[in-house]
């Protein structure tokens, strides 16, 4: 009897290792030749990947106007960078003065990190600093920061927000992301005031005046030897702003900061993002999923409402669409972060809380489909989504209608096809679930109890074992 379950197991695993989906640990090819090399770093991805789901927070001074975070001071003729008062300087200065009304007196990361942990999420990527240039951080390199004399709350203990926050998810046992804006446009060495400024980038030549570029490029370092210095443990160096790079004429000297970055956090994360390289050390496709999986390490990052910052009366997702958004970019081998804006006095929204909730209560029933899965073949076929663990089982994650709140008595699952000998379970049920080999896949029965009480709403999701 041994022997032959031996040779089923075996052959199981046989085709099990045909079946997975196969990528490289790292690839950057596509874009550089030049890969990353650091060991500690790329046992850090590996470990990353098995994440699956972080939280992106886009919280500042911006919030108090509710609109798409920086970008109303960019000079450019796009939707997002559209601005409420027609006279440009005006509005800039405008800008700059809320500073001086930020007061959100309702912050409490605690409840923040409470209510992302039951959901699942792992990791955190929180914005120290966004395009405008103002720090949610304690820097000693501006005073356009909340910690300022002239910010109404500097003088709240928890003014040093940046630490607030990543003391709270780290005690909830999250991985910690700074998110941090390469461009400075409130920066005089980015911006220079002599000049007017017609677009994102830096506004006068670089190979002009070498000194003020370098003043800038010293300004960035700094800021970033601070974060990775007097905040913890930061196991993400998340950079935003990708137009600043040496192939747009922006050098900052990407190598010197990540080698500071990670003499301060061996081992730390760098993903330079939209420029590649050795410092994109994974992508972050944006408000968007792949449809076939990239060859390279990879996030989708998202916004649970329509904008990535606070905007009053913004509309949710429903949590039936964020958890087949979360299958999806899983299935496909990718990790998904989903970002929520903290309004202006600090706090979500009661719609965020409950998504969250709904979330969680999904996880914390079919969270092993999810943590340290891979792909597998087929990836993803029609409205069933496939993941591989650790142990060799199979996930088939159904992905429910909207409406479907009854488990429909049988279900038919095409492109894959399991060994005879195995065992197939229902997430949140005891017992087996009746299966047979049907054409190109297998037709599993639900019992007519199980049908009628699903063990959660939005995805049901089907183990495939071999029988011990």
């Amino acid at each position: 009897m041994k022997t032959i379950r031996s040779s089923i197991i075996s052959g199981f695993l046989l085709v099990f290792q045909i079946m997975v989906y196969t990528y490289p640990a790292f690839s950057q090819e596509s874009r550089n030749p030049d890969k990353e090399t650091d060991s500690l770093v790329l046992q850090k991805l590996d470990q990353w990947k098995n994440l699956k789901f972080g939280l992106l927070m886009h919280w500042g001074t911006y919030s108090q106007w509710g609109i798409v975070e920086s970008w109303s001071l960019c000079s450019e003729d796009e939707p997002w960078c559209i601005r409420k008062m027609k006279n440009y300087a005006d509005y800039c200065k405008a800008y700059v003065q809320l500073k001086t009304t930020f007061n959100p007196v309702k912050f409490d990361p605690d409840n923040w990190a409470a209510a992302a942990k039951y959901a699942g999420m792992k990791y955190v990527v929180f914005t120290t600093k966004h395009h405008d240039g103002f720090c949610m951080f304690d820097t000693k390199q501006t005073d356009y920061k909340i910690n300022d004399k002239d910010c109404p709350f500097h003088l709240n203990p928890k003014a040093n927000v940046t630490r607030e926050i990543f003391d709270a998810f780290r005690k909830q046992g999250f991985w910690t992301g700074a998110y941090f804006s390469k461009p400075d446009w409130h920066s005089n060495d980015y911006w220079a005031e002599e000049w007017a400024t017609p677009n994102r980038n830096v506004n006068y030549s670089i190979k002009k005046y070498p000194e003020r570029w370098q003043r800038f490029c010293d300004f960035t370092y700094n800021q970033i030897n601070e974060l990775t210095t007097q905040y913890g443990k930061v196991d993400i160096l998340w950079l935003d702003g990708g137009w600043v790079s040496v192939q747009n004429g922006q050098d900052i000297n990407m190598p010197k900061i990540a080698a500071m970055a990670r003499k301060n956090q061996p081992g730390i994360i760098v993903v330079d993002r939209a420029v590649g390289g050795r410092y994109e050390n994974y992508r972050t496709p944006e408000q968007e999923i792949p449809d076939t999986p990239p060859d390279y390490p990879w996030e989708t990052c998202m916004t649970m409402a329509s904008s990535w910052s606070y905007v009053p009366g913004d509309i949710y997702k429903p949590a039936n669409k964020i958890i087949h958004m979360l299958a999806d970019v899983v299935c496909k081998g990718g990790n998904y972060l989903l970002n929520i804006g903290p309004s202006p006095e600090g706090i979500l929204a009661d719609t965020a809380y409950a998504r969250l909730r709904e979330i969680g209560d999904w996880m914390k029933i079919n969270g092993s489909a999810i943590y340290n899965s891979r792909p597998v073949n087929p990836l993803k076929y029609k409205n069933v989504c496939f993941t591989a663990g650790p142990d060799g089982s199979v996930y088939c994650i159904y992905l429910a209608a909207e409406d479907e709140k009854i488990m429909p008595a049988s279900v038919f699952i095409d492109g894959f096809q399991p060994l005879k000998a195995s065992v197939v379970t229902l997430l949140g049920k005891t017992g087996n679930i009746k299966w047979k080999q049907e054409d190109s896949g297998f037709r599993l029965f639900i019992s007519s109890a199980d049908q009628k009480a699903p063990p959660c709403r939005h995805a049901w999701v089907f183990r495939v074992q071999v029988a011990k």
